[in-house]
């Protein structure tokens, strides 16, 4: 795995848990760090930077040089010495058996995005029934082509024969993704292929090189304006940015619950059949891009018309990629679309009236492009980082308090069973999973609490960011405390019905020891009393736009 690059000195701490069965155990071995990327090999050690062969019944790569000399007499010298004790890795067709067999040498899973210039050094022997190949593979087993061995002329064998081949391909990998070099014969006498020294420059190969393309620019929460978004003069009514005090009709909006938002509304208008269009900035051609947005929808009997995203290329030829089929009963819910264009284009969100009695609201808020598959999006914001949490999948690594408390927090989706109170969906999704404490069988004053797993301390802030939903008549508290050495200690605390929305909530706090942080919620007065929780991170660095740093063990209200 790759280092950080840090100017700060670090330890890397590497923690094992046995299982709960008798006998389980962990063990380590062989802990090396060396400068440079993963991605890099020499493969003069054993454990070949992490690199393995997929293992094939007929041809697999092998390490070549050093004590196999015997066994292969006319194996080259390696590139890396450049004598017969250097190694490096090879593949032999002698023992393929059937036609386009293929051997697959992989190496480790960048785990920070890369882009740069890849390098390593290549041989082939004399016969040419071979094909080499290096792709890039991403989580989800998609590959793509980096580069492709030439099928050199005859006259040129000569020269090249027993000599290494320098090769460099621009790598563009804003996502985790293993490197794989395949070798496909078509023949026992398909020849034989050798790899050394492969490197990696975080500078491109060459300098006309595109650096690779931010698809942030298209990211907008509508909190300061329009981003790079233009309304389209064209269309009938245009989408207008709101901000909405909250009640039992409408929601805020999705960024912090007390924030703006666009609206699409046929009430506003003197006239039926309208269009709403609203065109992003332009992305760059030859990728596959993720596009996340929140919307809500009410009024509307036929929802296709509600709301649509198209694809608008330079040509002007439009292509819909995206279409609302289910009415999203007035909350916000998450729409994740992947799409891949083949020349620079522009998202336009579509809002259509045909009839006055067929058209409601259209809400749209928090736009997110990113690159890569909406798949591998999902993969790392799920991933069970120590205090990130959306309880899509459980609890991750949080844990109900049996000790300190009457009852657990409930995981629910949906509208909870007390009219009037709590939220109607999730925070993540629309229509996921969050935490809800079920005021009906609690008494007044019985509390529920989760607790974090044990984190350890930071000479530096941290910042605690979560989605919270307070709503009904009788609500109680809620409250965050960290838990250090068996010491309570308040951070942040909200009494009393808040929103009908879910808001957002900051914390920053420093803590130099072993904590745990700790959500607890009180029972108010009523059976109306329910709280909800979802979307918990817990970063190092300071809060975004905190003008305060919110100190242990004072009650400090955010937002």
């Amino acid at each position: 795995m790759d280092l950080q690059n840090n100017t700060e000195p670090y330890r890397v701490v590497i923690e094992g848990k046995p299982g709960q069965s008798a006998g389980s155990s962990v063990a380590i071995f062989e802990i090396h760090i060396s400068p440079g990327y993963c991605l890099e090999c020499d493969f003069e050690e054993s454990h070949l930077c992490g690199y393995s062969n997929q293992w094939n019944a007929n041809v697999n790569w092998y390490v070549g040089g050093g004590e196999v000399r015997f066994l292969q007499n006319n194996l080259p010298n390696d590139h890396t010495y450049n004598n017969r004790t250097g190694h490096f890795m090879y593949v032999d067709s002698i023992y393929a058996k059937t036609f386009k067999e293929v051997a697959k040498l992989v190496s480790p899973m960048t785990m920070v995005p890369v882009s740069g210039c890849l390098s390593f050094q290549y041989q082939r022997s004399e016969e040419r029934g071979n094909l080499f190949s290096v792709f890039a593979r991403d989580r989800l087993g998609q590959y793509q082509e980096l580069w492709r061995a030439e099928s050199e002329n005859q006259s040129d064998w000569s020269q090249m024969l027993e000599e290494w081949i320098p090769v460099q391909v621009e790598l563009k990998a804003p996502y985790s993704i293993q490197v794989v070099f395949e070798v496909a014969f078509n023949s026992p006498r398909g020849g034989r292929v050798a790899l050394d020294d492969i490197s990696f420059s975080p500078e491109f190969c060459s300098k006309d090189t595109e650096p690779i393309f931010d698809p942030s620019i298209a990211n907008c929460d509508f909190e300061s304006g329009f981003c790079r978004y233009m309304q389209d003069q064209r269309s009938g009514s245009p989408w207008r940015r709101v901000s909405v005090r909250p009640n039992i009709f409408r929601n805020g909006d999705h960024t912090t619950g007390a924030g703006t938002f666009l609206l699409a509304h046929s009430q506003m208008i003197q006239h039926v059949g309208y269009v709403s269009r609203l065109t992003g900035p332009t992305l760059a051609g030859n990728l596959k891009y993720c596009l996340r947005f929140y919307f809500s929808l009410r009024g509307f009997n036929q929802t296709d018309q509600a709301l649509a995203v198209y694809l608008e290329q330079q040509s002007n030829s439009q292509e819909k990629i995206w279409t609302q089929g289910v009415k999203s009963r007035g909350i916000w819910i998450a729409a994740d679309v992947t799409f891949q264009t083949s020349q620079p284009a522009k998202l336009v969100f579509i809002s259509t009236c045909r009839s006055f009695w067929d058209c409601g609201a259209v809400a749209l808020d928090d736009i997110s492009v990113s690159l890569g598959d909406c798949e591998l999006t999902a993969d790392v914001l799920s991933s069970p980082l120590p205090g990130r949490c959306d309880f899509e999948a459980g609890l991750c690594d949080y844990t109900q308090d049996k000790h300190h408390d009457a009852a657990d927090w409930e995981r629910r989706r949906g509208p909870t069973p007390t009219s009037y109170t709590g939220p109607r969906g999730d925070h993540t999704m629309g229509l996921g999973y969050y935490l809800h404490m079920e005021a009906s069988p609690l008494l007044p004053g019985q509390n529920v609490r989760l607790l974090s797993r044990p984190m350890r301390g930071s000479r530096g802030p941290q910042c605690l960011h979560f989605y919270y939903h307070m709503y009904g008549s009788g609500t109680g508290q809620l409250s965050v405390h960290l838990d250090k050495d068996g010491e309570d200690l308040l951070l942040w605390q909200q009494s009393g019905e808040k929103s009908i929305s879910w808001m957002r909530a900051r914390v920053q706090y420093q803590c130099d020891s072993q904590h745990q942080i700790v959500f607890e919620a009180t029972r108010g007065s009523s059976v109306r009393s329910d709280i909800a929780i979802d979307d918990i991170i817990v970063e190092d660095g300071p809060c975004p736009d905190m003008e305060t740093m919110a100190t242990v063990g004072a009650s400090n209200e955010i937002e």
